[in-house]
């Protein structure tokens, strides 16, 4: 009991602060008369009274000072954990970081950056940021700012970000290092977006491939823009790769998503305790409704991204290929905290068309992935907890179930040596990161005369080339080695070859190497070239198969 009085106390000062807002605010420090006034505004008794005396006898008595603010966040972390696992509140700081995520963009120079040998270099100039536009190039070193050395052991990502970035519109000049020459440029700073539709293509069946990692401000129009392009080069269905997306606006779902619908079609609706039921359905023909379309889903999808594939499996209008979704299907509204900050508050639930509720229970909801893959979820299709009382027909008559997440039409089970152990850890160490530029700074003159990933591999001496880079780099940083196996060694040779592709010719560019051997995209990417699970209905394309039929087909043509 005693172990919890610091919580008790710090829950009831911040709640005495949030009950005291719009009373003139609250200062510790000031004399008892503005503390009275406080009081007598909150005349109250019951809860209120009790916190009240709680946090003036602290103001009054406690032993030490302390810091206030710290209190305050503990206090509302604490009240909290209460709550649903996503109602949060967000430091003014943390809230500024989130925000460039989610707006889709910040203002600096526009470039990729790492720190190697106590040294500045650039990996990229962000296209069409002042970087590029000012001439700048992968494996520049930035050595002044300002006229100021920048280079040594005390330079950390931290101070790089302070120096780069900075208001849109104010100047900047940079000492830089190309080869042997020494050079300045002076640019000036601009909004630099942060892309969140990160590759699209069309493959060789005409099958167009986009990958969304996240629904911010700007996606939807990304992914319109993308969509566009995939048209223009001939696609004329698509895989809509949402793994890992943990979501986002909903606004940018409904706009994305209504692209393939009819309309009047519906997409999601909300509902809570103190927010009515609001239904979100499309405002037309979307101008891609007879287009087949696969939804890539796995365990990291959730939110935005279940309202999708949802929207698309309940309305028929598409096959949905991977890994039961994660289950997080409530609405939050943010509202600013005086003083700093923002409370991210859960206000509703979210619905999909046929009346499923996408929110999983809370319980085990930190260890998910373990809790799946225990139960054999990751590699099984009839391991996943289907609740029959929570069965579902779509217009078609097929059965969906609600429950949690969104069960996928087309199960894929993890591969679980899609990576080795043994190349992850190079690539959460930046091991990876650091030997491919290395790399690539020694031979970037051959990589200009290469026009495809092909041509890199075809480099003398490509394959061990590789390994020893990775070797050198592992020394470099003090990590112990050991020689790899052969099938390590591929994957290795699998993720440099990305690495390298994406800093030379775009993120997009890098997918086309990264899906190869990938069966999520194969299996969507074999249901629509066949074409066989859909059929025009008034116009629009639509599922013309059940889900045992859709699994069935799947089967017979091996994937």
């Amino acid at each position: 009991m005693k172990n919890g009085q610091p919580l008790v106390l710090a829950v009831a000062l911040v709640v005495g602060l949030w009950l005291g807002r719009g009373c003139g605010g609250w200062n510790g420090g000031e004399n008892s008369d503005s503390r009275g006034a406080f009081q007598g505004h909150w005349n109250a008794s019951g809860d209120q009274a009790r916190l009240l005396n709680v946090l003036h006898r602290i103001e009054d008595l406690y032993v030490d000072t302390f810091d206030r603010s710290k209190l305050v966040d503990a206090a509302i972390g604490a009240m909290l954990e209460k709550l649903d696992p996503h109602t949060v509140y967000f430091s003014g700081e943390e809230l500024a970081a989130m925000s460039e995520n989610m707006e889709g963009n910040f203002e600096g120079i526009g470039v990729e950056f790492i720190i190697q040998d106590d040294t500045l270099m650039v990996v990229s100039a962000i296209p069409g940021g002042p970087s590029e536009s000012a001439g700048v190039q992968a494996g520049d070193r930035i050595l002044e700012v300002e006229g100021a050395p920048i280079s040594g052991p005390e330079l950390d990502n931290r101070q790089v970000m302070d120096l780069l970035k900075g208001p849109r519109g104010t100047e900047v000049t940079l000492g830089l290092s190309r080869r042997d020459d020494r050079f300045q440029v002076r640019l000036t700073r601009d909004r630099i977006p942060i892309q969140s539709v990160v590759a699209s293509f069309v493959s060789e069946d005409s099958v167009g491939y986009v990958k969304a990692i996240r629904f911010a401000a700007n996606t939807a129009q990304e992914f319109e823009e993308a969509m566009a392009m995939l048209e223009a080069e001939g696609a004329n269905s698509v895989v809509v790769d949402l793994r890992g997306n943990g979501g986002g606006y909903l606004n940018a779902v409904v706009d994305m998503v209504e692209l393939f619908l009819d309309q009047g079609d519906p997409i999601v609706y909300t509902e809570g305790k103190s927010s009515p039921r609001r239904t979100y359905k499309t405002r037309f023909r979307g101008p891609y409704a007879d287009w087949p379309v696969a939804v890539l889903v796995d365990e990291g999808s959730a939110s935005a991204s279940e309202i999708f594939a949802g929207a698309v499996q309940d309305n028929d209008r598409g096959v949905v290929v991977g890994r039961r979704t994660f289950g997080k299907g409530l609405v939050q509204e943010e509202f600013p905290v005086p003083g700093s900050g923002a409370l991210r508050l859960t206000v509703a639930r979210f619905y999909t068309p046929t009346g499923r509720a996408i929110q999983k229970p809370y319980t085990d909801y930190e260890d998910d992935f373990d809790v799946r893959l225990a139960s054999g979820e990751l590699y099984y299709e009839d391991s996943m907890p289907l609740v029959d009382s929570l069965r579902y027909l779509t217009p078609l008559g097929r059965e969906v179930f609600g429950g949690g997440g969104i069960a996928p039409d087309v199960f894929v089970p993890w591969d679980s040596t899609a990576t080795s152990a043994w190349v992850s850890e190079w690539i959460w160490t930046g091991v990876l990161r650091d030997a491919v530029f290395t790399w690539m700074d020694g031979h970037r003159d051959i990589l200009m005369t290469c026009q495809s990933p092909g041509d890199i591999e075809a480099l003398p001496n490509w394959r061990q080339s590789v390994v020893e880079s990775v070797y050198a780099q592992v020394e470099r940083d003090g990590w112990s080695w050991r020689e790899p196996t052969e099938e390590e060694s591929a994957k290795l040779r699998h993720r440099f070859l990305a690495q390298i592709v994406r800093s030379h010719w775009g993120e997009s560019a890098s997918y086309e190497v990264l899906i190869q051997g990938d069966e999520g995209v194969a299996r969507a990417f074999h249901a629509l070239a066949k074409g066989q699970p859909f059929v025009r209905v008034r116009g629009a394309v639509s599922l013309n198969l059940t889900n045992k039929d859709i699994n069935n087909n799947n089967e017979e043509h091996g994937f």
